[in-house]
């Protein structure tokens, strides 16, 4: 077994993550491939906490352009990570992986109430534990939820990721091909910049409270045990000492 050098953290995985190759809903096979990477790690004593999107089923923007009230569309979207949650918290029971969902929603039907201490406590059994529905709040995104959740159970690192992407660039590589990948960068320097790594209340929590964010491709080979044993791959968000 490798040695980790993370013993807690908090994995954000996009609604898009759930959809595979697809352009909407959730792809089981891609979601299965997701639990067996988390099922390995936490093998290795890590403690894991997720945060969903729901971009792969509602788009709260869109709808927003479209003429609907912003935050009726918000509260849409956390609907949307609560059905993400489910799915993933299914693929990973089948991996025999005991999990927990909790909500910053109130759905006691299907899922816990989001509550600092028992999550804390989930984690210290061993359990994996899924927050959905963001942060409660509307005009507040999951990347901002990420960034809250995981100092709130006091994870060591936020690690994002991203579909075929594997890391920050200076521009979006996949259209670009003269975008340029960082290997490292502050906080300070990626809000400057303007990248888009995150929304910037999220990048301004972790900034405050010196909480790394490591940015990597989900779907490399064993992307995320590589991640939590400390291998440099994707890119390093950090603040100087």
């Amino acid at each position: 077994m490798s040695a980790t050098k993370y013993k807690r953290v908090l994995l954000k995985l996009s609604g898009e993550a759930f959809a595979g190759g697809a352009a909407y809903g959730i792809d089981t096979t891609t979601l299965a491939k997701i639990a067996r990477q988390i099922k390995q790690v936490v093998e290795m004593g890590v403690g894991v906490a997720i945060v969903v999107g729901g971009g792969n089923i509602w788009r709260g923007a869109k709808a927003e352009e479209e003429g609907m009230d912003r935050a009726t569309a918000d509260y849409a979207g956390m609907l949307a990570t609560v059905i993400n949650a489910l799915a993933l918290q299914d693929a990973l029971e089948r991996e025999g992986v005991t999990t927990r969902t909790q909500s910053a929603i109130v759905i006691q039907q299907v899922a816990e109430p989001y509550i600092r201490r028992r999550a804390i406590r989930h984690l210290e059994k061993g359990r994996v534990v899924i927050f959905a529905g963001g942060t409660g709040n509307p005009y507040m995104t999951t990347d901002t939820a990420s960034a809250l959740r995981a100092i709130e159970v006091e994870a060591e690192v936020l690690l994002m990721t991203k579909n075929n992407v594997d890391g920050i660039y200076t521009a979006d590589p996949l259209t670009d091909p003269k975008a340029k990948k960082f290997d490292k960068l502050t906080h300070l320097e990626a809000l400057n910049l303007r990248l888009e790594v995150m929304d910037a209340t999220a990048l301004s929590l972790c900034l405050e409270n010196r909480l790394p964010i490591v940015v990597f491709d989900l779907q490399a080979p064993r992307s995320l045990e590589r991640v939590v044993t400390g291998e440099t791959i994707g890119t390093l968000v950090y603040t100087k000492e």
